[in-house]
């Protein structure tokens, strides 16, 4: 039943600012007695222009006091949408089967309408459609420069994006073409909710103003005072880039970018702005090195990376029976490829605590970061590219009886074909700590071999794979099958938050074929194919925390069930289990609230169509695994929606927010290497020895490179001013359940306790040394800033779990 129309009148000169609301008064003629209690708010806009409905709320409702239906939506003129109806809910959420019988049409038809399986495309900014598409937009194949189609084929399985109808490439009809226009602009479809709001906008477009001047004219910044031209001599080089050492663009270089002013709020230009409205390029100094200048060299800092800098999720405990290192490549094309290691290299640094290999390994105290396996196959390709000359790395670590982790060996290994024969082998060696002469110059370089392998790593898998890829087809699927008014789409969604448009903004600019990730990480142009063959392998249950501690070794579960980890100071670790824990009980209180038993979740239509969809589109191409939950019990639901959870949230959190903090200061996480290794009785080994930093500086990440790096690292690290932290909610007013209410609010105590004990294990009186470490920065990655002001954390501060993959 509807009521009357209500009109409000619109002055176009009400926004003094773009970040400014209106809020509009008016009445409706509603019968309470006839027509029942308002479901839903149907909007029309008769202006010329789109506006953004935040909420509307119905005060002084007979017998309900008030009702409010969150919109959160763009709205354009009435024509656009052919005259249908926009229609906002109220947050009181109802499952299908519950949802009262008038408003029923109306919730279908609104999916109907989000899944838009009859519109091809291509898609405008008006369009609220959400489909899937495989990653064929990242290649030119018109300007010869294509990329593989990713998804969709047993060669290139992918997780779906979203789908954008953009015409076929001329030269090849499988390929989507890009019409990418200035980088500070966006040239793409995404359903304009999902584009970032007015004011993370400008925050971002600053900040990728300062990476797109350095990516473009990093050549032309360099200081000319050097002895090598375009390379640093030094780490007093490097170290001029920050703070007092700012950058000066040079005259014409400042004309040329002039224009750009108009573009992008003065306010928000100020950091990259001279009082005479010069652009200057201002780093800050990273938490590396900001207390000391060379704690990031010490063997206890390289480990206590692993498990607290920023890719902690990939060391592993050695089994007894995996000495040495074995590989699991395919044996019908690699030969050769398990570990040189031996005991002897190892119990070199054993000797302290009179202990032997097989000792450790009973003990559980042995561990690897093993980089062979992933890279060996792509190291023939790479290697041929310019400037590159990268290394498959292995590294052994010892768990010391004070908590801390000691390197015992790195293994170096490229591939060669076998004589005579298509298998490709591997040829290595090994390296073992030392501190003094060459040999301790050596084994630097060893380390940064292998922070070149994990950088890359970081930045292919375990950031833009695991969490901003695979978060993708939940999101659509969310928008494509679960109402608004679903009690799980009201659980998810501030999850997704921007997720779709910083994916597209990234295979515009970030991910493409020349874009900044092919540019900065060594793999260039083969990266997104190996991630490809990463997510081959990979499994959505083994995303839940607990359960990627089991695989990789580094917890076991007691008899009564609970998780003990086997490194007791592991900072990602101990502060990832409280948070996993507090969002498993958030998610399993809320749940219960909607699915009293296993019957509600298979009866439950849209539900059940949300899951279908994720396993067969979204992620088709894994969708005929066993290990997909069947969504047939609650507590399948619970653990399922914990773990989307946790990927968007903590996981994203943990893998991005310290980027700039360790890798803003590239000789500690260099990007690639472009030298061999110096052997004794070289030319390069005498000048290792006689001018250790410079020779270390010219195998590392060169200089223009390295400053278009650290711009990246810290736009990518940055947290904006608009920010939702994990515990908060965009509205106050998300739902209007008291039950679901009150269990938000538990879930935000918990968060505020796990943050009490974040700050009391970073004292450096409690005895924990990885959570400090040499160059003393806490650990603040998993920090959940769930009563924090999102303005005071603005910018690089490595604290604060966002509810999001949203940069």
């Amino acid at each position: 039943m509807l009521g009357q129309e209500a009109c409000v009148h619109i002055n176009s000169e009400l926004h003094p600012t773009p970040y400014e609301a209106s809020t509009f008064s008016f009445e409706f003629i509603w019968d309470m007695k006839k027509q029942g209690v308002p479901g839903a708010v149907i909007v029309k806009n008769y202006c010329d222009e789109e506006f953004f409905v935040n909420t509307i709320t119905l005060d002084i409702v007979p017998g309900y006091g008030t009702i409010v239906f969150t919109a959160e939506s763009w709205v354009y003129p009435d024509e656009i949408y052919d005259h249908l109806p926009r229609v906002f809910f109220s947050n009181q959420p109802y499952l299908p089967n519950q949802m009262p019988a008038p408003l029923v049409p109306y919730r279908e038809e609104e999916l109907r309408n989000l899944r838009g399986d009859d519109n091809p495309g291509p898609y405008k900014d008006h369009d609220r459609v959400y489909r899937y598409d495989v990653y064929n937009d990242l290649g030119e194949p018109d300007s010869g420069n294509p990329r593989p189609v990713l998804g969709g084929s047993d060669e290139h399985p992918y997780p779906r994006r979203c789908r954008t109808g953009r015409r076929r490439t001329n030269t090849d009809p499988d390929s989507e073409s890009r019409n990418v226009g200035f980088p500070l602009t966006n040239h793409f479809y995404v359903p304009r909710d999902e584009v970032f709001n007015d004011r993370k906008k400008a925050y971002f477009d600053t900040n990728n103003l300062k990476l797109y001047i350095m990516q473009k004219y990093a050549t032309f910044l360099l200081h000319a005072d050097q002895q090598t031209p375009f390379e640093f001599d030094s780490f007093a080089d490097v170290l001029s880039l920050y703070d007092e050492g700012s950058i000066n663009l040079p005259g014409w270089l400042n004309t040329f970018l002039q224009p750009l002013l108009g573009i992008i709020p003065f306010k928000l230009l100020q950091q990259v702005l001279t009082p005479d409205s010069e652009f200057i390029l201002k780093f800050p100094m990273p938490a590396v090195i900001r207390e000391d200048k060379t704690a990031w060299q010490t063997d206890e800092e390289f480990a206590r990376e692993m498990l607290a800098g920023t890719n902690p999720v990939v060391i592993r405990r050695l089994g007894e029976t995996e000495f040495p290192p074995k590989s699991k490549l395919d044996t019908s094309k690699y030969h050769n490829q398990n570990s040189r290691i031996t005991a002897a290299h190892v119990e070199k640094c054993l000797e302290v605590e009179g202990l032997t290999v097989e000792q450790v390994l009973a003990d559980g105290r042995l561990f690897i970061l093993d980089h062979h396996d992933h890279f060996m196959p792509y190291l023939l390709d790479a290697n041929h590219q310019p400037d590159t000359f990268v290394y498959a790395t292995r590294t052994l670590l010892f768990h010391r009886n004070d908590g801390t982790l000691q390197p015992a060996a790195i293994e170096l290994s490229l591939p060669r074909f076998e004589a005579g024969s298509t298998l490709i082998s591997s040829v290595g060696e090994v390296y073992t700590p030392a501190s003094d002469g060459v040999e301790g110059h050596i084994w630097q370089l060893a380390k940064a071999y292998v922070t070149v392998n994990d950088y890359s790593w970081h930045q292919l898998v375990s950031h833009w794979l695991n969490t901003h890829a695979v978060m993708e087809p939940f999101a659509i699927a969310t928008h494509r099958q679960l109402s608004v008014a679903h009690p799980i789409h009201k659980l998810l969604h501030p999850h997704y938050r921007d997720n779709l448009f910083i994916n597209a903004l990234g295979r515009q600019s970030l991910i493409n074929a020349g874009g900044s990730s092919e540019n900065t990480v060594f793999l260039g142009k083969y990266g997104l194919s190996m991630t490809s063959e990463v997510y081959r392998n990979w499994n959505f249950t083994e995303q839940a925390l607990p359960e990627d501690f089991i695989k990789r070794g580094v917890a076991k579960r007691r008899s009564n069930g609970e998780l003990e980890l086997l490194i007791k100071d592991y900072p990602y670790a101990v502060d990832g289990l409280a948070i996993w824990s507090a969002i498993e009980t958030w998610v399993r209180d809320y749940c219960a609230i909607y699915y009293a038993d296993d019957a509600a979740v298979q009866g439950d239509a849209e539900l059940q169509s949300w899951w279908k969809d994720v396993r067969e589109e979204g992620h088709g191409d894994l969708k005929d695994h066993k290990w997909w939950p069947e969504m047939k019990t609650v507590a399948e639901l619970v653990q399922s929606c914990a773990t989307i959870i946790w990927i968007a949230s903590a996981l994203h959190a943990a893998v991005n927010f310290g980027q700039y903090m360790y890798a803003g200061y590239v000789p500690n996480r260099p990007s690639v290497s472009r030298r061999p290794m110096p052997k004794p009785g070289t030319d390069l080994y005498r000048e290792l020895e006689l001018h250790p930093e410079k020779e270390f500086l010219l195998t590392i990440t060169k200089q223009d490179l390295s400053i278009a790096g650290i711009a990246l690292v810290e736009l990518l690290s940055s947290h904006s001013d608009d920010e939702v932290y994990l515990g908060q909610r965009d509205s106050p007013n998300w739902t209007s359940d008291l039950d679901a209410m009150n269990a938000f609010d538990r879930f935000r105590e918990r968060l505020l306790e796990v943050e009490k004990n974040i700050v009391a294990k970073n004292d450096k009186g409690s005895g924990f040394k990885n959570r400090t470490g040499p160059v003393n920065i806490p650990y603040n990655l998993l920090f959940p800033y769930a009563s924090g002001d999102a303005e005071a954390n603005t910018g690089v501060t490595g604290k604060g779990i966002p509810n999001s993959a949203s940069i």
